[in-house]
C-alpha cells in the first residue's frame, strides 16, 4: 500500500514560522451570490464530480444547504470566478440553489488566485485520486510557488507586508476549508523544508524525483493530448515523450490521431526524435502514427571481413599489387564459380527430369 503524505502546511510553502500566524479569520465576511454569477475558474484544471460523489454532494446540499462558503473574487462584468467550491456550485445548480454562501476576495494576483484553487484541492480530495494532468497541475504549480520563495528567500529580512499577505491569505483557505479537522497523514501534501525544489516536491507527495519531473513535463501537454492521457488512450511515458514536442507539432499529433490511430512509447519516441532534430513534418508524424515508417524494408548491412579471412586473401597475391587489381581478381572468381555453380545445377535438374 502506499504510503501517503501527512496533512499540508500551506505556511511551509512560503517558508512561514507558525508563531507568525495571525488570529484565525472568522465568517463575517460571508455574504449571499446568485448562482448564475457565478464563472468557473478559467483554465480549472480540476475535473467535477460524477457519479455516486456527485449525487451524494446533491443530496447533502438539499439537506443541509452548503455549509463552507465557496471563495470567488470579481470580474470586470459583475460576475465573479470561483476560486474554490466549484463542485459545490455545480452541485448546488442541480439541487435547484439560487444563491450560495462565498467570501469574496478583492485585489488578489493570479498566483495567489492559483494558490487558493489548488491548495483547496488537495486539501478536499486526495492527490492519489486525482487525473495525471491534474496531478501535473498540481506539482506545476507548487513546483513554480516553491522556486518564487527561493528567490525571495534572500531578499525579505523581518516580516513585510507582502509575507503578511500571504500568512493572512493562508489562514483563510486553513479555515474555510476546515482543514483543522483533517488528521494526521490525510491525502493532502505537505511541503518538506530541506533539499532542491523537486526534491521538496518529491519527499512531499511520496514521489521519486524522477516522477516529479515526468509530472512538469506532462503538464506542457496540450489540453487535448492531456484529456487522452487521462483516458489512457496514450501511455504516461509516451506523453512525457511528448511533452518535447513544440505546440504546433502537438497539435498535429492531434489531429492525426482523430483518424483513430493508436499512440504507443516508440511512436512518441521517434516523434520526439525528429522535433529535436528540427525535422518534424506533418507527413512524417503521419507515417509514424500510422505505423507506415516502421515498415519500410531496412538498408542492407554492410559485409564486415574477419581479421582471418583478410589474412587468408593475402596468400594469394603479391605484395606489390595495389587493391584495385586483389578486388578485380577476387570479382572474376566469385563470377566463375556461382556461373559454374549454376550450370551443375541446371545439370542436375535436367537429369532428374529425363529420368
Amino acid at each position: 500500500m502506499t504510503k501517503k503524505p501527512s496533512v499540508v502546511n500551506l505556511n511551509d510553502l512560503f517558508g512561514i514560522e507558525e508563531n507568525l500566524k495571525t488570529d484565525d479569520v472568522d465568517n463575517k465576511g460571508i455574504t449571499q451570490l446568485k448562482i448564475i454569477d457565478l464563472m468557473p475558474f478559467k483554465n480549472h484544471p480540476f475535473k467535477l464530480y460524477e457519479g455516486n460523489r456527485l449525487d451524494d454532494m446533491v443530496e447533502s446540499i438539499k439537506e443541509h444547504g452548503i455549509i463552507i462558503p465557496l471563495i470567488v473574487r470579481p470580474l470586470k462584468d459583475g460576475k465573479y470566478e470561483i476560486l474554490s467550491g466549484h463542485n459545490r456550485a455545480n452541485a448546488g445548480r442541480i439541487a435547484g440553489l439560487e444563491k450560495v454562501p462565498v467570501v469574496i476576495k478583492e485585489d488578489l494576483t493570479d498566483e495567489e488566485a492559483m494558490l487558493i484553487v489548488t491548495e483547496t484541492n488537495l486539501i478536499q480530495r486526495s492527490f492519489w485520486e486525482l487525473s495525471h494532468s491534474e496531478k501535473a497541475r498540481i506539482l506545476t504549480e507548487r513546483h513554480n510557488a516553491m522556486k518564487e520563495q527561493d528567490k525571495r528567500a534572500d531578499l525579505e529580512k523581518g516580516f513585510s507586508e507582502e509575507k503578511q499577505r500571504k500568512i493572512d491569505l493562508i489562514n483563510e483557505i486553513e479555515m474555510m476549508s476546515n482543514i483543522d479537522g483533517y488528521e494526521e497523514n490525510s491525502n493532502s501534501g505537505t511541503m518538506c523544508p530541506q533539499g532542491e525544489t523537486r526534491d521538496k516536491i518529491a519527499g512531499a507527495y511520496d514521489l521519486s524525483p524522477r516522477n516529479v519531473s515526468n509530472y512538469l513535463r506532462i503538464d506542457m501537454l496540450i489540453d487535448e493530448l492531456k484529456i487522452r492521457l487521462d483516458n489512457n488512450e496514450i501511455p504516461f511515458r509516451a506523453g512525457v515523450a511528448l511533452s518535447f514536442l513544440k505546440e504546433e507539432e502537438q497539435k498535429q499529433v492531434e489531429q492525426i490521431l482523430k483518424e483513430g490511430y493508436k499512440m504507443d512509447l516508440k511512436k512518441a519516441d521517434t516523434l520526439k526524435t525528429f522535433s529535436k532534430g528540427r525535422n518534424f513534418a506533418y507527413e512524417k508524424a503521419y507515417e509514424v502514427l500510422s505505423g507506415k515508417y516502421f515498415d519500410k524494408p531496412k538498408k542492407a548491412k554492410s559485409i564486415k571481413f574477419t581479421n582471418k579471412f583478410k589474412k587468408s586473401i593475402n596468400k594469394y597475391f603479391k605484395e606489390s599489387q595495389n587493391q584495385s587489381e586483389i578486388e578485380e581478381t577476387i570479382e572474376k572468381a566469385l563470377e566463375m564459380y556461382f556461373s559454374q555453380y549454376r550450370g551443375l545445377n541446371d545439370k542436375i535438374n535436367q537429369e532428374e527430369i529425363e529420368i
